[in-house]
């Protein structure tokens, strides 16, 4: 390679990297004046670093053939910042994507300001409402609950995690609590700093501060003495799954709703966020988020019936080892689950092909499941084998999921990857529900066709669960632009 080469090489390189540095400052203040968030094609851009930006830009080649430069998406956000704009998510890539095929003669800045007619008004104040939220158990989800919960305590942000209950396991409970949520064998170490409180008994992360009550039982809770009313319980300890045994929460003085993370029975509305999320109103006290494969396969599953028809078809999980299994071989009450999660595949059941008829009742009998627990800590995948009322081929069924991956309403449950060398490792930290494995689709112009998705079953999970509770608080924010 000529010195000529190597030189433009790197002088394009960092004119990428300036202007990703330009871009921080302004992300930075949309967020915590304004309440914006802003993206690239859905991955979030605040508190990322500056080589962060540019791969996401870089990234977009995956779901529109060819990528966005940082030029773009930094001249979305210069015309973005001088419009007054009410608490909004802003995705810049979708923006510069959009301009290039409908700007219509248009300069960008007179694109931007028309797609953003309706997001315009006053901005965020620090007296609008607040919604506490109380977290109920401390576990894998808990944490990446409560990461993500810090990650948007922006100034403005219309929730705040107020408090995290846990059983009492030593003297030293505060700071091995801490320590869990400093660092995660998985998901690496938290993104920024934390400290504990011993006098108050509260962990203060980002300066944020969190109390931790210790309780047995919802029954040994009064939440007001720590100043918190109105708020929305996240039972993540999966003890409760019925609406009895979930109203004990309600019977605390300062709690008002409670948000499942787990499959509820009965009667319980079970939501997958993206599918029927609009089913919550108002009289919802408690709400089931479902579970990490329901949310994966359902949003899929939706779209695909939408647009081909399921006739029926088999659901196959290849499922990451979880804490309900034991580390070597010991005594345990469900078939299989006793033996060396670490060591070896072990079959066991799924509701969550049946449970996809209770966000998508459609499919109510139309599908069976079964599922494969395998030696990895996090990241999972389903197979979805279906029968379908019209033939495709694999190309058209590709296009079209890549379609919703990107210009869709349902664009933060399912992302697309077409990367020949992707493997389940590549998704840890992924925030959709589900991502389609484009280069695996099987599918010969009859009418089947077999789908695989990938799925980080503990954060992309946790961020389905944060949809939900945005969406009980009335915390959702309004996407731009707006999907078709």
């Amino acid at each position: 390679m000529s010195l000529k080469l190597m030189h433009e090489s790197m002088e394009d390189w960092n004119r990428k990297v300036t202007a990703a540095e330009e871009m921080m400052p302004v992300i930075g203040r949309l967020f915590r004046e304004h309440a914006i968030e802003t993206s690239i094609f859905g991955r979030l851009l605040n508190n990322r670093t500056v080589i962060n930006i540019v791969k996401c830009c870089r990234l977009a080649r995956q779901v529109e053939d060819e990528e966005i430069t940082v030029h773009e998406a930094q001249a979305v956000l210069q015309a973005i910042q001088d419009i007054e704009l009410k608490p909004c998510h802003i995705d810049l890539g979708k923006f510069a994507v959009n301009f290039r095929e409908f700007g219509n003669g248009k300069s960008l800045s007179e694109y931007v300001t028309y797609e953003l007619e309706n997001a315009t008004g006053p901005a965020a104040t620090e007296s609008d409402r607040k919604t506490d939220i109380v977290l109920y158990g401390f576990g894998r989800i808990g944490r990446l609950l409560a990461r993500e919960l810090i990650a948007k305590s922006g100034s403005k942000e219309a929730i705040r995690l107020r408090a995290i209950v846990v059983r009492k396991n030593g003297d030293n409970d505060l700071i091995k609590r801490a320590s869990l949520l400093r660092r995660d064998s998985v998901h690496g170490s938290f993104n920024g700093t934390i400290t504990t409180d011993h006098d108050t008994n509260a962990i203060i992360a980002n300066g944020q501060r969190i109390q931790l009550i210790y309780a047995n039982d919802p029954s040994e809770i009064d939440y007001t003495d720590f100043g918190i009313q109105n708020a929305l319980v996240v039972d993540n300890t999966g003890k409760w799954r019925d609406r009895e045994g979930l109203s004990l929460h309600l019977q605390c003085k300062g709690a008002s709703r409670v948000l499942l993370t787990a499959p509820g029975k009965g009667d319980l509305k079970n939501v997958v966020h993206g599918v029927n999320h609009y089913e919550i109103t108002d009289a919802d006290a408690i709400i089931s988020a479902a579970s990490c494969t329901t949310n994966a396969i359902t949003p899929v599953l939706a779209v695909i019936d939408e647009k081909y028809g399921i006739q029926n078809g088999h659901v196959e999980t290849v499922h990451s080892y979880t804490n309900d299994q034991n580390l070597i071989d010991n005594f345990h009450t469900g078939d299989r689950r006793g033996r060396a999660a670490a060591l070896n595949m072990v079959m066991t059941e799924t509701g969550a092909a049946t449970a996809v008829a209770k966000a998508l009742p459609k499919l109510k009998g139309k599908l069976t499941g079964n599922a494969i627990r395998v030696p990895t800590p996090n990241v999972s995948m389903a197979i979805l084998n279906l029968n379908l009322e019209t033939p495709v081929e694999a190309s058209e069924l590709n296009d079209y999921l890549r379609y919703i991956a990107v210009h869709s309403k349902l664009q933060k449950q399912i992302d697309y990857s077409n990367s020949p060398e992707a493997v389940s490792s590549d998704f840890v930290g992924s925030r959709a529900a589900g991502i389609v494995d484009g280069l695996a689709t099987i599918a010969n112009g009859n009418k089947s066709c077999v789908i695989y998705v990938w799925y980080d079953n503990e954060y992309g999970y946790s961020c389905q669960v944060i949809r939900c509770l945005r969406q009980m608080t009335k915390a959702t924010l309004p996407a731009y632009p707006v999907a078709n």
